[in-house]
């Protein structure tokens, strides 16, 4: 699993995530990351926010509740051997 890392706004110490799986819906870019590779591991979605043109990509946890649901479903048929749950 490849591991990237975020710089939170206002942090000086960047935090490390795993990349599961991407996608694409509707134009929108989004990633289903955990933060250790243990199978009971916690999972998040972080969508992308930045422009066309910008030298770094800016992500945010999803969490609107349909937006959630919509895309775990998607990340659930990519992943047919991982369990998620909300």
């Amino acid at each position: 699993m490849d591991k990237i890392y975020f710089c939170p706004v206002g942090e000086e110490e960047a935090v490390g995530f795993f990349v599961v799986e991407e996608t694409r819906i509707n134009g929108a870019s989004y990633l289903l990351v955990t933060e250790s590779e243990d199978e009971e591991a916690e999972a998040y979605i972080l969508k992308d926010l930045s422009q066309d043109g910008e030298a770094e990509a800016r992500y945010v946890f999803v969490e609107d509740e349909q937006e959630l649901e919509a895309v775990s479903k998607i990340f659930a048929e990519l992943l047919e051997d991982v369990d998620i749950e909300l």
